[in-house]
């Protein structure tokens, strides 16, 4: 079929059996489309959400780490998924996965972005045994076949709670590509795909251990949890695969090395009683953003001042 009307399309999105909204990329973000499913979702009319910013579903529930992941990848242009809490009309709490894709205009720049909602309110979130039977879209990535950030951040959780029993050390490493949104705009929304399939799939061959956690994080970052591993000898290994990741040669015209090259930021902690596992996370966050600062294309190892006192 060839040219599409607009009513077509948007009877196409409307029979949609997931929550489908559209947003501008600009000013505070305003609602210009919803989907039937999602008002069904949220108990919401189209009505009440036109114009306005998506922020107010979670009342005074603001304080989520989500919310944050949410805000940094519209900075960024960029897709990300998250689980999110949020408040029907009535008032009841439910969970929501959201996936976040920016749409382009001809010369690349992010006009809007639609996010794709599906209702979570019934998963799991206590034990082992719950987190396995989560169904497969929550638990895998659908372009790297790692673990979902959500779901990886349930298991660092867990693992981050018998490691503080345990009194194990555990390290976390932050894999990011270098200068993706240059690949994008270069080579298009596919080949930056197919660049993130490809490191992704380097990574994860390079950790096999049953222990070891491997998860996509947002964008074309690939975190790893490593028990039993110090930051020093993480970073060692972190720094042999991010040579092997740059001596695969991939063509970046854009980038300073010429080829595709990947940052990382490392932590190490053996956690503490009433630690939070942002302790680690933090960390090894606060280490990509002084990799990248640095030049890029090289390791981190996290500082004692990037660790939350």
């Amino acid at each position: 079929m060839k040219d599409w009307s607009a009513d077509f399309l948007r009877s196409v999105l409307d029979a949609a059996p997931e929550g489908i909204v559209i947003c501008e990329a600009e000013g505070d973000q305003p609602v210009v489309y919803v989907n039937a499913a999602f008002e069904y979702l949220t108990g919401h009319a189209a009505a009440d959400l036109l114009g306005r910013n998506l922020r107010h579903l979670q009342g005074n529930d603001r304080e989520q780490d989500a919310r944050y992941r949410l805000q940094q990848a519209i900075e960024r242009g960029d897709s990300c998924q998250v689980l999110l809490r949020n408040y029907r009309k009535n008032g009841g709490v439910f969970w929501v996965d959201i996936h976040l894709q920016p749409v382009r205009d001809g010369a690349g720049r992010v006009t809007h972005f639609i996010g794709y909602h599906r209702d979570a309110s019934d998963r799991p979130r206590n034990t082992t045994h719950a987190l396995a039977g989560l169904p497969s879209w929550m638990r895998e990535d659908r372009l790297t076949s790692l673990s979902t950030r959500p779901y990886f951040e349930e298991l660092l959780k867990r693992d981050w709670a018998l490691a503080q029993r345990e009194m194990r050390q555990l390290g976390l490493a932050i894999f990011d590509i270098d200068n993706l949104g240059a690949y994008n705009d270069t080579y298009g929304r596919a080949g930056g795909d197919a660049c993130i399939r490809r490191t992704a799939s380097l990574i994860a061959a390079s950790f096999r251990r049953g222990s070891d956690l491997l998860g996509r994080w947002d964008g074309g970052g690939i975190a790893v949890l490593a028990h039993g591993a110090s930051d020093d000898k993480l970073a060692g290994y972190s720094r042999a695969l991010a040579q092997r990741v740059r001596d695969q040669q991939v063509h970046h015209p854009r980038a300073q090395a010429k080829f595709v090259t990947v940052s990382v930021g490392v932590a190490g902690c053996l956690p503490m009683r009433d630690q939070p596992v942002t302790y680690l996370v933090n960390a090894a966050e606060a280490a990509l953003r002084q990799a990248k600062a640095q030049g890029r294309n090289r390791v981190a190892i996290a500082a004692k001042g990037d660790y939350p006192a």
